[in-house]
């Protein structure tokens, strides 16, 4: 039995070729020079003996195998399918930014007791300005009224290269937006949080939650440790310790046994983190991770039903279930979710391949260390790296 396996491949800046490795003996075999469906089925021809192909998604090299080796088991590979379930996650937590927000700062906020019995508070983030919240809201309602702009244009019947010179704006803006049914909410920035007085927060924390109360002193204390800037940062930031403990602004003493402070362990659920969360194993998850699951579960029904759904293809991906596969299909199918409808849809277009990847132990695994070995070869012909040289040391090194 001859096992192969096709994959993208970067050889110069703006051109993919294809790698062709045996899998049985871990060997890579051919370099093509582009991810065409002809080159990949002419390629197969010369090889009449190949048995089991192993692939991405890619609908070109599904058409290539079709045409090159007919007989051959096409194997959709595992991890294209579970990457493929991260993007479907992904869009469906983008249009649930407020959902996410709302997790994320009820996580934040939310007090828990140790084991032995103290009680802890998380210090809430700092809340935007007024002047900065009024400009977010300004951009948020130019975005919503191009979306809507796309979708009545799309709606009338016009394509989508047409609405982008109409309005303004990208062809792949248009096609995100008609991804989408409902408006995708902007994300957060990634630098939010990332304050210059972050490295200092568990010293502060520390000497507060020993009785040192005082933002002056707690100021010159980190001074000393290379703290570059001001008071006023250190002082918002004991504003808010002060307010995860109930206490006033100018309350300088009180008499009541006050929870120990701790910092906000999530600084930002962004929708791409939140996908990878569902998509971990359940034996790599913290109680924290743990906890966040619940919160998204109990936040929005769609969140609910897009994890479940994604919880259940993780089921029979890694435990290779394909007989769940066609009622996981049919759950996708009758769901809410618009983008689980297409992820659905290409699974069907695409069943034999995917029912193969969810029953054969054959994967692209092994591919992986000769793919960073041909770029390591790339680089070091820099200015030489044509496709016969690269060929050339790439396989006769092997």
């Amino acid at each position: 039995m001859y096992l192969l396996q096709t994959s993208n491949i970067k050889l110069l800046v703006w051109t993919y070729g294809t790698i062709v490795v045996d899998l049985e003996c871990s060997r890579p075999v051919a370099l093509l020079k582009d991810r065409s469906a002809e080159t990949l089925a002419e390629w197969l021809k010369a090889y009449p003996e190949i048995k089991i192909v192993s692939r991405d998604r890619a609908l070109a090299y599904a058409k290539g195998i079709r045409q090159g080796a007919p007989d051959a088991i096409q194997v959709a590979d595992r991890f294209h399918l579970l990457q493929n379930l991260a993007e479907t996650l992904y869009q469906v937590f983008g249009t649930h930014h407020q959902a996410l927000k709302a997790v994320d700062e009820a996580f934040s906020q939310a007090s828990v007791t140790q084991t032995e019995g103290t009680v802890v508070v998380r210090v809430p983030r700092p809340s935007r300005k007024e002047e900065a919240q009024r400009l977010v809201e300004q951009r948020r309602e130019a975005k919503l009224s191009i979306y809507q702009k796309v979708w009545d244009l799309h709606h009338s019947g016009w394509k989508a290269k047409a609405i982008a010179r109409k309005l303004g704006i990208g062809v792949t803006s248009v096609f995100r937006y008609l991804r989408t049914s409902t408006f995708p909410e902007p994300q957060a920035r990634r630098s939010l949080g990332r304050s210059i007085l972050v490295p200092y927060h568990k010293y502060i924390l520390q000497r507060w939650n020993e009785g040192c109360r005082e933002a002056l002193v707690l100021f010159q204390e980190i001074q000393q440790q290379g703290y570059t800037g001001s008071y006023d940062t250190v002082a918002r930031y004991t504003r808010r310790i002060r307010q995860s403990q109930g206490l006033k602004p100018r309350q300088r003493y009180s008499k009541q046994i006050l929870p120990k402070v701790v910092a906000p362990e999530k600084l930002c659920l962004t929708p791409r983190r939140a996908a990878w969360l569902v998509l971990r194993k359940q034996e790599s998850l913290e109680p924290n991770d743990e906890q966040l699951i619940a919160l998204l579960i109990a936040q929005h029904p769609d969140l609910a039903e897009a994890i479940e759904l994604a919880q259940g293809f993780l089921r029979l991906v890694r435990t290779l279930s394909s007989e769940q596969l066609e009622e996981w299909l049919e759950l996708a199918e009758h769901s809410h979710q618009t983008a689980f409808h297409r992820f659905a849809k290409s699974l069907r277009e695409d069943y034999d391949a995917v029912k193969a990847g969810v029953t054969l132990s054959v994967n692209n695994g092994p591919v992986e260390g000769h793919i960073n070995r041909l770029k390591m070869l790339k680089r070091q012909m820099y200015g030489r790296a044509k496709l016969d040289l690269l060929e050339r040391r790439f396989l006769l090194a092997t």
